[in-house]
């Protein structure tokens, strides 16, 4: 039996009309769901699982319905078991969420064709480690930040592969994969990168020298963030999870052993950043 997964952004009335529309195509091609808990408030369903345990199911695929945030907390459940994760837009921007509520069931016939092309998209690794021991873990498909929760500077420690390179003197500090250059690295003044490239980016949040700029580097570096004395700050992961960062606290970041798989629709990156961006229009 063919099985695939759904998960879905919460309180989206819309979707108590697209919901039971999808489970009648997908069942009706001989597919078992599976349905997220958020999912299951819109159409009753046999088969409701939580989401951090969908990747058990080992469905095909899972489709994501929502926004780009919908997909990077799947991204976080799922991603791990390299599960392709077909997002489906129904927010506003959608840099990631490219497939179109009406491009749906074309994408899927050839998501179930196997014609549908996959991306691979790096992962990062981060470490907060305090006085020597590990106190938490986290991935991330955009970014891990460390910023103030005041509105003052702190001082951050950068090293690259345990070589110091700079002391930043700023509101916080963006390490961010291709994927997440679009994101909050973009918007504090980062750099595009296109999401094959093997690089992370490092961006300082409103650094009070205006010489400290965004770092571009490999891939396969290791990127340690130590808040170096001062006040307390916050790591968030994705803008959605994260903990309290103390002075003298390490943040270690490397890329993953494992890629999210993205199903997608053969609609170019650059068009997606003209559309996106609104590059070219006045």
């Amino acid at each position: 039996m063919k099985i695939a997964a759904i998960v879905s952004k919460p309180a989206k009335p819309e979707l108590a009309q697209i919901l039971p529309n999808l489970l009648a195509w997908l069942g009706a091609r001989g597919y078992r769901v599976y349905v997220d808990q958020e999912s299951a408030v819109y159409a009753a369903h046999d088969h409701v699982v939580p989401r951090a345990e969908l990747a058990g199911c080992q469905p095909r695929f899972v489709v994501v319905l929502g926004g780009d945030g919908t997909l990077l907390s799947a991204a976080r459940a799922i991603g791990s078991a390299e599960i392709p994760l077909l997002a489906v837009n129904l927010g506003s921007l959608g840099f990631l969420t490219e497939v179109r509520l009406e491009e749906l069931y074309t994408t899927l016939e050839a998501v179930d064709a196997g014609t549908c092309p996959v991306e691979s998209r790096a992962v990062l690794e981060c470490h907060l480690t305090r006085g020597g021991q590990e106190m938490s873990r986290y991935y991330a498909l955009n970014d891990a930040v460390v910023k103030s929760t005041m509105a003052r500077l702190l001082v951050f420690e950068i090293c690259i592969n345990g070589l110091h390179v700079v002391e930043y003197q700023a509101d916080g500090v963006i390490l961010a994969t291709p994927t997440g250059s679009t994101a909050y690295s973009l918007a504090a003044g980062g750099p595009v990168l296109v999401p094959s490239v093997d690089a992370l980016v490092v961006t300082p949040i409103c650094p009070h020298s205006l010489t400290h700029r965004p770092l571009v580097v490999g891939g396969g570096a290791e990127v340690s963030i130590v808040l170096d004395g001062g006040a307390a700050g916050a790591l968030s992961v994705d803008g959605q999870v994260g903990m309290p960062v103390m002075p003298g606290d390490k943040i270690v970041c490397r890329k993953a052993e494992y890629s999210v798989k993205l199903l997608r629709i053969r609609r170019q990156f650059f068009d997606v950043l003209r559309s996106k961006l609104r590059w070219g229009l006045r």
